[in-house]
């Protein structure tokens, strides 16, 4: 399996156990976060009790428990896995209201509090095949906001293939549901078994075709020169005519090259970029290369971003879908800021190389440098058109989905979903004909570029 092509999502290890419609007794305390929460959107409902938080998935037709969370300090819980963190609060200033906050996501999710759980937890949970596919096809319903944008009727969808549905044909179904979505923050999981949707025309984020990547750059580009920092996942070089490359294969595994632990990953990209970020190296430009990046956290994204200016400025701002019936309806948008790093920070002139194989975070990293001052050139390919946080799903049947429900929105209150981040010079990306010529095209045009031997068009 490839590295997950994630955002900084909530990730939660299905659980089948029914939840009893008396959890409300959690009510019975008054103030604090004692009781019911329930998020506007992501059909996510908590119940705290003392120093646990259980957290449910919901529909109109189902209820499903999909983790439990420990208190470890006032306000923060961490999750089964042993390194996610959320965070929650009442909101003092409006009665009933509430803030969650994932630890690595960026933004929060606003919270009203409940007097008894949603009606579907206190009835038996859907079933067998035909309440796993009800259950699959319904949190789509109520959570996806893209299907007028894919064009996708995912009500004849339901008609089409409920009818089909065996134990033998789920699996081949639901993955034939999602398929024409070509969305990589869609997927199903069943053991062994795993699909995950793509961009037509663009190469899957294999830990075999990064490595691929990263010597060809290493021998042709950096002429050997560059220098890994945070488990390997950041690479330096500095290169001739007082030019600096930053290669960044994702935000995630900096503690040890693979886990999501948020915590140690920004303690670790902290040290990285004090060693790379320097006041004794002042590149007159810098290359940043994220042509392969499957994603992973969006507050380390913003970490990088934070050292790459001076000014504070709005990235992106960021809704939501909240109503299961309208797929039209979002939260309010909230602007997630850039703001400057009190270590030492780069303002000159970047050169971003991007890719098919730019990915989620690496997507958020890239739309976060679209107004940054001090201007930034994109160079390459579109990237693979995926920014949302990713709603891991349970199913009945022990079987795991992601859903995506959320837009990034640029300032003109735009999204980048579907097609990806365009280029300002298209060049080809480690294509076939580049890798047996010895060319990185790319690579070439953002020197020539930043020497100030071509113009941004």
């Amino acid at each position: 399996m490839p590295p997950l092509r994630l955002t900084a999502a909530i990730l939660l290890a299905a659980s089948l156990v029914p939840v009893r419609a008396d959890a409300a007794a959690g009510q019975r305390l008054e103030g604090g976060l004692e009781g019911l929460w329930r998020t506007d959107g992501y059909g996510l409902v908590l119940s705290v009790e003392g120093s646990l938080v259980t957290l449910l998935q919901t529909t109109a037709i189902s209820c499903l428990r999909l983790d439990q969370g420990e208190r470890i300090a006032p306000s923060t819980y961490r999750l089964s896995d042993g390194t996610t963190t959320i965070s929650l609060r009442a909101d003092p200033g409006r009665a009933g209201r509430g803030i969650m906050r994932a630890g690595g996501s960026t933004g929060y999710r606003s919270m009203t509090r409940l007097r008894a759980l949603p009606e579907p937890c206190g009835r038996k949970q859907p079933s067998g095949p035909l309440g796993t596919f009800d259950v699959f096809w319904q949190t789509f319903a109520e959570n996806y906001p893209f299907f007028g944008r894919r064009h996708i009727d995912w009500a004849a969808a339901r008609r089409r293939y409920r009818p089909l549905v065996t134990e033998k044909t789920l699996f081949g179904i639901l993955r034939d549901m999602i398929r024409p979505l070509h969305d990589a923050h869609t997927a199903v999981i069943a053991g062994d078994r795993v699909f995950m949707g793509q961009r037509p025309g663009t190469q899957n984020t294999t830990v075999a075709f990064g490595a691929r990547t990263k010597a060809y750059i290493q021998r042709r580009d950096l002429r050997g020169a560059g220098r890994d920092h945070a488990a390997g996942q950041l690479t330096y070089a500095d290169l001739p005519d007082g030019l600096g490359y930053l290669r960044v294969a994702g935000f995630y595994g900096y503690a040890d090259g693979e886990d999501f632990d948020y915590p140690a990953d920004r303690r670790a990209l902290t040290r990285a970029l004090d060693a790379i970020v320097t006041p004794g190296r002042a590149p007159r430009g810098l290359i940043i290369d994220v042509r392969f990046n499957p994603g992973g956290f969006d507050a380390l994204a913003l970490q990088l971003a934070s050292r790459l200016t001076a000014r504070p400025y709005v990235a992106y701002s960021k809704r939501a879908r909240d109503d299961p019936r309208d797929p039209t309806s979002f939260t309010p948008p909230q602007p997630v800021t850039v703001t400057p790093a009190r270590s030492h920070r780069y303002s000159g002139p970047i050169a971003l190389l991007t890719s098919g194989t730019t990915n989620s975070a690496g997507e958020t990293f890239t739309q976060a440098l679209m107004d940054r001052p001090g201007g930034v050139i994109r160079i390459g390919q579109n990237t693979q058109g995926v920014f949302s946080d990713v709603m891991e799903c349970p199913l009945p049947n022990g079987w795991t989905f992601w859903v995506p429900n959320e837009e990034y929105l640029t300032r003109e209150g735009t999204t980048f979903d579907g097609t990806g981040i365009p280029p300002d010079l298209r060049t080809p990306v480690f294509t076939p004909a580049e890798f047996a010529e010895g060319r990185d095209s790319a690579f070439d045009r953002a020197v020539s570029f930043l020497s100030g031997r071509a113009r941004k068009p």
